[in-house]
């Protein structure tokens, strides 16, 4: 299994003629994920088709609702600039898709407050922005992770650091870890989707028996997580936090990586974890021999 997408999923891109969209919208044909609509206004009847994907043209429409009632799609994914996209979002989410994935970045704070309430009042779940998505391999990809470097398997993953999802995904991968869904939530400042979030998401699927957190410096989260696992979860959780050397007041990458106190630094987050029952590599390879020591061998081969 795996949490929010699966086989069932009905992909729209937003986005879908533009540069980064058009891009990502063959990879994710190519991976077998089930394209049913594009969205750019002003170019609704035209068709998006790549013949190298092995899959239909892709039928593009002028609004999120129009593209909604004419395929059932049921998630949509966010390749716009950040200037338009939250209203994009909020397009979505008024059209009644029930999952929305922003791959935008720099998608302004403020633009967030009001996008934020928007979603949770219509009943959809955003992911991101600033994220690279999620992938359930073998079955559906979302997004920008690279599906060459996932197998399936029983550890789902979460991180607020798109790159670090690459290099962790690849890590476990090599180590024969396979994954049921690998979920960047991005690391700005506000939102849609957190750590918690994905945790009792990992809990209830019975196909996951381990899980893999990445956090970062800048604000609370991993400390919420990381009382959530000791109160609520019943399944190994491993983690790794970036940022140990990142100095105080400077912006580390993504707009919410900053250490405005103390309990935005590393070292906070790791005591954290820690005290919670989380082991904590020091570098991103560690995470592996931590799995190792809490997965039975039958547990840790791919699917």
């Amino acid at each position: 299994m795996s949490i929010f997408i699966d086989a069932n999923t009905r992909l729209m891109v937003q986005g879908i003629t533009g540069r980064d969209g058009s891009f990502h919208t063959r990879q994710m044909l190519v991976y077998g994920t089930a394209v049913v609509a594009g969205v750019t206004p002003g170019k609704g009847g035209q068709t998006f088709g790549d013949a190298a994907a092995g899959a239909p043209p892709v039928p593009i429409f002028n609004t999120v609702a129009d593209a909604a009632e004419a395929t059932g799609a049921n998630v949509t994914v966010i390749y716009v600039p950040p200037l338009f996209a939250a209203d994009a979002i909020m397009e979505a989410a008024a059209a009644g898709i029930p999952l929305i994935v922003c791959i935008t970045e720099g998608v302004p704070v403020l633009d967030m407050t009001r996008v934020y309430p928007f979603v949770q009042d219509h009943g959809a779940r955003l992911i991101g922005p600033n994220c690279p998505g999620l992938i359930s391999p073998g079955v559906c990809k979302v997004g920008i992770i690279p599906g060459r470097i996932c197998i399936p398997g029983p550890v789902g993953l979460v991180s607020r650091s798109g790159t670090l999802t690459y290099e962790l995904v690849d890590q476990l991968t090599r180590a024969g870890f396979g994954q049921t869904t690998c979920v960047g939530i991005g690391g700005d400042p506000i939102n849609g989707t957190n750590f918690i979030d994905c945790l009792s998401a990992f809990e209830a699927d019975p196909a996951t028996t381990a899980v893999v957190m990445i956090g970062e410096i800048g604000g609370t989260d991993e400390q919420d997580a990381a009382r959530y696992v000791s109160m609520h979860m019943s399944k190994p959780v491993v983690g790794f936090i970036a940022g140990r050397t990142a100095p105080p007041g400077r912006r580390m990458g993504h707009a919410g990586a900053i250490i405005s106190g103390a309990t935005g630094t590393a070292a906070e987050k790791v005591h954290a974890l820690v005290e919670s029952g989380i082991p904590v590599g020091d570098r991103p390879v560690d995470v592996v021999s931590l799995l190792r020591d809490r997965m039975p061998a039958a547990q840790r081969s791919a699917g």
